[in-house]
């Protein structure tokens, strides 16, 4: 009787792989032309060939071996790859309205919930682009104003690493801070001080969050989010405190409701709150408190991390490279002086510095390959077929690292960026903001926080690691979604 049950459970088990199997293999010919690709396995599809905690690499790998264009499986899912400079241009610019959806990147929705810029698409992300890139310019970005606020942050850091005179300390939590509170005054009208308890939560909550998806879990919850879902793991704490911190956004915006002046809105929340006063008989508008609550959030997370980060591997790079953080010092001492503060107006007298930054940038490579897009409607593209619905992911890792584009793609090289007379030298292959209508929205503002804390930092202070520059180790923490640098410990010098 036990063997029969056995056997009969064992059968049912069979057929039903046979039925998914017959049901995956039909499902993939609904697809029609797709790009060419690796064959993919049975219920994996491709997971099992690359490397979950760098798929990009993978990524560039099948680029060489297909083309521009290729096709790859994730579990049941296609995924196309766009990769090259004429490629991406053609798709993300080209055909910009047809590859400009977001991906129902599991993990994203989760945490969004559907709303807001980050992870919505069509008529939605337009509203809400659309809105976001006008307040956060009524409110300084690609101004004057907000260089005020940046320097002022940068006068805090300062301030901050001094009081460690001169002992080793970790900069990833002050450079957050920093970088935390230009965002802040934008969106709650205000800065936090660091010792601010619910602060320090929001920024660890950010800081899991980006961890989290840059990781194979993040990898394979993007996967299988359904099956992830059952197993215990560092998500569910995430998910916890991301439901936390979405509570804090909408008792923020709670408390504007009833008190925001009409003429003068002091803060984005505010400029929010009254167009949704001004939509509230129109039964499809956009400007409704979910979208609101998922803004904030999104501005505060995508504000934080991606600045911050880079700034702290730039220090990291100043320190395995002291000959070019010398470099840049003198060249700020020559144009700018000891005795004020840098601003936007040096950066063109100051060629060398801006090539570093940017060459920081290039070399870190954030985003291998952006927030994954997807298409809006059925394209053909390159003699292929991409139907509607179907994730996107954009390469831009191919066209950061393209021998044919850059003098020394593959090292830290600020000469990528300079000419033969040492002036500074634009190249249209810098694509770390994204490309297309998808573009970073807060772009003008990481420029100027990119320019003024760095500038500000090697002013003031010498960077030096607490091992030989040869010993120091500069690849990132984790490259999945996004690459993130490790935390170290160091020395600041004081200069001034």
């Amino acid at each position: 009787m036990d063997i029969t049950l056995s056997l009969t459970n064992v059968l049912y088990v069979v057929i039903a792989v046979f039925l998914l199997l017959l049901l995956q293999k039909s499902q993939r010919k609904q697809f029609g032309q797709l790009p060419p690709g690796p064959a993919p396995k049975p219920l994996l599809g491709n997971l099992l060939q690359f490397d979950v905690k760098e798929p990009y690499k993978y990524y560039l790998k099948l680029s060489k071996k297909y083309g521009s264009v290729v096709t790859i499986w994730l579990g049941n899912t296609p995924v196309i790859i766009i990769s090259g400079f004429e490629a991406l241009k053609e798709t993300m610019i080209g055909l910009g309205e047809e590859f400009s959806g977001r991906a129902n990147y599991p993990l994203l929705m989760k945490i969004t919930h559907g709303y807001g810029v980050l992870s919505t698409s069509g008529h939605r992300w337009k509203q809400m682009r659309k809105f976001s890139l006008m307040t956060l310019k009524d409110f300084g970005m690609g101004r004057r104003s907000i260089e005020e606020r940046v320097r002022e942050e940068a006068k805090y850091l300062v301030e901050m690493i001094k009081k460690c005179e001169g002992s080793a300390f970790s900069p990833a939590d002050m450079l957050s801070n920093a970088v935390a509170n230009v965002i802040c005054s934008i969106v709650f009208g205000h800065r936090f001080e660091f010792e601010d308890p619910q602060f320090k939560f929001l920024l660890q909550t950010v800081n899991t969050y980006f961890t989290i998806l840059s990781s194979p879990l993040g990898q394979i919850y993007n996967v299988f989010p359904k099956l992830v879902n059952l197993f215990p793991g560092k998500h569910h704490q995430l998910f916890k405190d991301t439901d936390k911190a979405r509570e804090y956004c909408k008792h923020k915006v709670r408390a504007r409701m009833n008190n925001v002046d009409p003429s003068c809105p002091q803060d984005f929340i505010e400029a929010f709150v009254l167009k949704m006063k001004e939509e509230k008989d129109k039964s499809d508008t956009e400007y409704h408190f979910d979208n609101l609550v998922s803004l904030v959030w999104n501005l505060f997370s995508a504000g934080t991390e991606s600045t911050s980060s880079t700034i702290r591997h730039a220090l990291l790079l100043m320190m395995k490279h002291p000959d070019v953080q010398e470099r840049v010092q003198q060249e700020i001492d020559e144009v700018v002086g000891k005795d004020r503060w840098p601003s936007i107006e040096d950066r063109q007298k100051l060629p060398y510095t801006d090539a570093v930054i940017h060459e920081v940038q290039r070399s870190m490579d954030f985003a291998p390959i952006a927030v994954p897009h997807k298409m809006m409607c059925d394209t053909e593209y390159n003699g292929y077929v991409i139907p509607k619905g179907t994730m996107v992911f954009p390469l831009l890792s191919s066209v950061l690292i393209d021998p044919k584009r850059w003098k020394n793609p593959n090292c830290f090289d600020p000469e990528n960026f300079l000419n033969e007379e040492g002036q500074f030298m634009k190249n249209d292959a810098f694509v770390a903001f994204g490309m297309g209508k998808r573009v970073c929205l807060g772009e003008a503002l990481a420029r100027t926080e990119l320019f003024l804390f760095f500038t500000s930092l090697l002013q003031h202070f010498t960077f030096k690691a607490m091992v030989p520059p040869e010993e120091l180790d500069t690849k990132p923490a984790a490259s999945g979604f996004g690459r993130i640098p490790r935390r170290y410990e160091c020395y600041a010098i004081p200069r001034i």
